[in-house]
């Protein structure tokens, strides 16, 4: 059997890195396609690097643009790749328009489609991954899924039973499998002049929030607040989407530490080491709940809906007063919550899953 992993943003080469260390050590027929979503080297590259995973064999190199024209470069460079190789079965893994364009252009050859993090939903269909996740898993063969919950969503769509397995979620295993050797790898902390568990972490990026100067001001506003309160450094390593909004919407932050894309290890020991996790990102609050870190999400729902369920995220919105809210509830919270997403072998089961079902 021939599998080709396919590739586009960070999260993406993250949460794929244990199911390629699994092919890898059974030495399976695989290669690797990224389609250059996301291009520069710290957003990219690093990621291979760090992970130790093989490059790419082909980079479609699809940049940025519309989600119209990048979907559409996407889903004919997939296309090519895949009539010049021929694999059996094509693996994507989230919500991004690399995993719906590799999906359309395998479906539509017949070639056989594995979702890693199937059937996750936020309800919010104005968001562009919403649309993505929904089209993936209803063209998908094998649709993997990281906790019964999302199980329950793929089934209540009329999804076949036989078709969905849940293995826990790859993060878990990207996360137990790196987290040791951020402290060998990094020195984050002392480049950075910061103290463990002395200062607050942000990630802010989507669409929805960077993309509005209203929402965007708003959030800023609110983490300004929180930093005149608590007298921490709030570190902010900001996508270069996000900069170029600021400056667009001449937005002035007073009390932020804007930094650089950090890679993934510098990234890892940032998250472990804080007092408080402020995000919009769905992977973010997968890593926060598992570290035990507290988490606030920047944004009106969430498809990780277990992170709340046991605890471990608390959801803001974007009003200051909510966010400052928000705050206070995690950092007075004891962090004893379960991980809910999975043992670490995730990319095991997917692996056996495929294999098994030649």
């Amino acid at each position: 059997m021939k599998l080709v992993v396919v590739c586009g943003t960070r999260p993406e080469i993250i949460k794929m890195a244990p199911v390629i260390r699994e092919l890898e050590k059974r030495n399976s027929d695989y290669f690797i396609l990224h389609t250059g979503q996301h291009y520069s080297y710290n957003l990219d590259k690093v990621f291979f690097e760090q992970l130790e995973i093989p490059q790419a064999r082909y980079n479609l190199e699809v940049g940025s643009g519309s989600h119209a024209e990048q979907t559409a470069r996407i889903l004919t460079g997939v296309e090519q790749v895949l009539l010049q190789e021929k694999p059996d079965v094509l693996l994507v893994e989230g919500d991004t328009n690399s995993v719906l364009g590799g999906a359309l252009a395998a479906v539509k050859l017949h070639i056989r489609v594995g979702h890693v993090e199937a059937g996750l939903r936020s309800y919010d269909r104005t968001m562009p991954e919403e649309i993505n996740r929904i089209l993936t898993d209803h063209c998908s063969d094998y649709l993997f899924a990281p906790t019964d919950k999302a199980k329950s969503v793929l089934l209540a769509e009329g999804i076949p039973g036989e078709s969905v397995f849940v293995t826990g979620n790859t993060i878990v295993d990207a996360v137990l499998q790196n987290l040791s050797r951020t402290e060998q790898k990094s020195n984050i902390l002392d480049a950075l002049n910061l103290r463990p568990k002395d200062y607050f972490l942000v990630t802010l990026h989507r669409q929805e929030n960077v993309d509005s100067r209203h929402r965007f001001a708003s959030i800023l506003q609110g983490l300004d607040r929180l930093a005149d309160e608590y007298k921490l450094p709030i570190v902010y390593p900001i996508h270069p989407r996000s900069q170029k909004r600021i400056m667009e919407y001449q937005l002035n932050p007073q009390n932020l530490s804007l930094i650089d894309p950090v890679d993934y290890l510098g990234f890892l020991q940032l998250e472990n080491n804080a007092k408080l996790i402020l995000t919009d990102s769905g992977g973010v609050q997968e890593e926060s709940c598992i570290l035990r870190v507290p988490c606030v999400t920047l944004r009106d729902n969430t498809e990780r809906p277990e992170t709340v369920v046991v605890g471990g995220n608390s959801i803001a919105g974007i009003k200051p007063e909510d966010i400052h809210r928000c705050s206070k509830i995690m950092l007075d919270r004891a962090n004893n919550w379960q991980n809910p997403f999975g043992d670490g072998k995730a990319g095991e089961r997917i692996v056996d899953t495929i294999l098994g079902g030649k």
